[in-house]
């Protein structure tokens, strides 16, 4: 039996995604990836597969959404560049079992595997733990939780923001009884 053409290519596009595992936590990286989009193209000699359409890619606790994502693969098949474009864009994943979620939004969102890192650019946002971090261009270190944020000089920017916004939550300290008073 010979399977139609559109179903190969989805096909193609989820086995490219498999080998997605590397922008995804441990514990997420045994669990299935599932891709949602209204239309797939899958580019083998390129390496290159965009989705469109209200695009919604789980795995684990990972969740990345889009109007468009593009993702392409090296030589050896392994993803180089995953990139997000939306109205925002948004990512979210939770570091590890006892750390909430981390949420960040960009008209653009871009992942480089390699090292585990995201560049959201233009209207870019991070938000983790009730902190907040702002600006044109965010570089978020997935591994060591570190947050950079500034201006975007490389890139078309639709809200220029000339100044970083960060807001930093107090952090709780286990609260001590009140000293007793004598009369």
């Amino acid at each position: 039996m010979r399977l139609p053409e559109p179903l190969i290519q989805l096909l193609g596009a989820s086995l490219l995604l498999a080998s997605a595992t590397a922008w995804a936590l441990p514990e997420d990286r045994n669990q299935p990836i599932r891709v949602q989009a209204d239309t797939a193209e899958l580019d083998d000699r390129q390496g290159v597969a965009v989705y469109r359409g209200d695009v919604v890619i789980t795995q684990g606790t990972l969740k990345i959404t889009g109007d468009t994502v593009t993702i392409t693969q090296d030589d050896n098949g392994e993803v180089e560049i995953f990139t997000a474009v939306g109205k925002p864009a948004y990512y979210e994943q939770k570091p590890s079992v006892d750390e909430p979620i981390v949420k960040a939004y960009g008209l653009t969102i871009q992942y480089f595997a390699d090292n585990e890192r995201i560049v959201l650019l233009d209207q870019a946002k991070v938000v983790q733990e009730g902190n907040t971090f702002e600006g044109e261009k965010i570089v978020y270190d997935t591994q060591r939780q570190i947050v950079n944020a500034g201006r975007a000089s490389d890139a078309e920017i639709t809200t220029p923001k000339p100044r970083v916004d960060m807001v930093i939550q107090p952090r709780s300290r286990d609260a001590e009884p009140p000293a007793e008073q004598t009369p």
